[in-house]
Formats: C-alpha cells, structure tokens, sequence
C-alpha cells in the first residue's frame, strides 16, 4: 500500500529533527493545498500543482526555514498575523508584554499606545483589536516591515483612523515630534542581543529574522539606552512604559531606566522563571 502524504511528511521531518513533525506536516500539507490544517490526515490527496509546492515547502523547512515564514502566517496572543523575512516572527515570550499592557488599559481607561519597532504588528494590532477605544502609533525603520503591518491592519479590521504608522529610528534626533508625542502607554520588544552573541542564535533566528531586529549593541542595551532618554516625553502623566527583554537584562534595564527619571512599576516573569516584561511609570504621577 503507498504511504500517504502527510505520513511522507512527517517521516522527512523527523529525520531532519524538526520539532513536533506531524503538527509541521499538517501545517505544510494545508497551506500547499489551500485547505484547512484540522483536515490533513492519511488519507489526503494531492493535485499535482499542490504537490510541487509542497516540495518546495519541505524543502525549506528541511534547510531550517521558520514554518511560519513558510506558510506566511503565525498565531499569537489571540490572532493570525501575517509574517515574513523582513519582520521578527512573533513568539509566546512576547506574549506577557500584550498581556501586561492590556491589564493596564482595561485598568485605567487608557486611549492612547505607541509602539516602537512595530514590526508585524503583532503587540499593537493586539491591543487594538482587544480596544475598540484604543489609538495606536507603530514606529519601525524598516518600510518592508510597516508594510507587513498594514497588511496585518487590513487583516484584523482595524480601521485606519484608529492607527498610524511612522517610518522613522528611534535615534533619530527628531523623533518625538515625528512620533506626535505624548501617549498613555509606550511599548517595545526592541533589539536586546549582543552583537557577539548573533552567531551563537539558533539558525532559524539568526539566518531568517531580520539582524536589525535582533542586535542590540555591543551589550545589547544601546535601543534601551535611546528610549529610556526619550521615555519622558513620549509618556503622558500617569503614563507607563512596558519593554520585553532577555534572560539576565531586567536589572541593567531598570538602573537605566529609573537612572532617566521613570520609576520601576514591575517586573513579570514567564513560565520558565526568566523576567520578560519590565514596567516602568513616569515619576511625576499620582
């Protein structure tokens, strides 16, 4: 009897090690098809032009190509975005960071969120979908990325007076008033690897996320250092700011943070133990 797709599959990704291989399998199998991935199983068939994309897929994924990059699409928090090379792929870590945020808002009837480096979208048009009152600014230097996030705006319905997107560096000098300052929260999962340590990633971090996103200095605290200088005045009164960052970050980041006039709110941990969101406050509050 011949073996079916999905079971070729996933024979082929267990060989090359890929991790959770019939999970991948039906993922790959569904997006070459254009079908739903709950309805892959032994007994899916295959047009022959289907079948020449899935080879193409395999193939891929074979050479450690993120699936999601792949199949152009990731799940987080409560949605679907749309991700490719130019913009980070969206992980659970940063997940705690939307859900900080959106205990905030929901706690103080905030109307107003910045991000910076937007990437796909993925915190902000989190918090917008979640907001109907929300207004969002998303920051990113990268065009190829802010377009990915305006194809994940159209995506999630999110109407355009809602949000706007600004191309500009956070180091530029002129970047608040390019930003139109100030806002109720600020947010960022800004670049925090040292630049040595890029080598040392995983392949399918290193090799398929955009280096911008990921190098953050010789320390990896330089985009922290730059925010934490302009904090001030991208925050209202009573405004917060919540950053993610790496394993070991949290205490360089709240002496930098706190050393520029913000007071040190809270710090959240994940699953694992490893502080990944950090809240700060403006001082001047009540």
């Amino acid at each position: 009897m011949t073996e079916s797709v999905y079971q070729e599959v996933i024979k082929k990704l267990i060989t090359a090690k890929i991790a959770s291989p019939r999970l991948e399998a039906r993922l790959l199998i569904a997006a070459a098809a254009g079908v739903d991935a709950d309805t892959v199983n032994n007994e899916t068939r295959l047009a022959q032009s289907a079948t020449a994309v899935l080879k193409q897929m395999i193939e891929e994924r074979l050479n450690h190509k993120p699936l999601d990059k792949i199949i152009g699409h990731k799940a987080f928090y409560k949605y679907d975005f749309i991700v490719n090379e130019n913009v980070l792929s969206p992980r659970p870590d940063t997940e705690i960071l939307v859900e900080a945020a959106a205990n905030l808002i929901k706690n103080n009837n905030f109307t107003s969120v910045l991000d910076l480096g937007v990437g796909s979208g993925c915190v902000l048009l989190s918090l917008l979908k979640d907001f109907p009152h929300l207004y969002g600014t998303g920051v990113d230097k990268s065009n190829a990325a802010l377009d990915v996030a305006r194809q994940n705006q159209v995506a999630l319905e999110i109407p355009q007076e809602r949000i706007q997107f600004v191309s500009a560096d956070w180091f530029d000098d002129n970047i608040v008033n390019l930003i139109g300052a100030p806002f109720d929260m600020v947010v960022s999962n800004p670049p925090y690897i040292p630049s040595s340590d890029i080598e040392l990633l995983d392949i399918e971090v290193k090799d398929f996320d955009p280096q911008s996103a990921l190098d953050g200095g010789h320390d990896g605290m330089d985009s922290y250092r730059r925010i934490a200088a302009i904090c001030q005045k991208l925050l209202a009164n009573d405004g917060f700011f919540l950053a993610e960052c790496g394993i070991f970050q949290a205490a360089d980041i709240i002496k930098i943070f706190t050393d520029n006039g913000l007071a040190h709110h809270q710090t959240i941990t994940d699953l694992s133990g490893i502080e990944r969101c950090i809240i700060f406050r403006k001082k001047d509050c009540n």
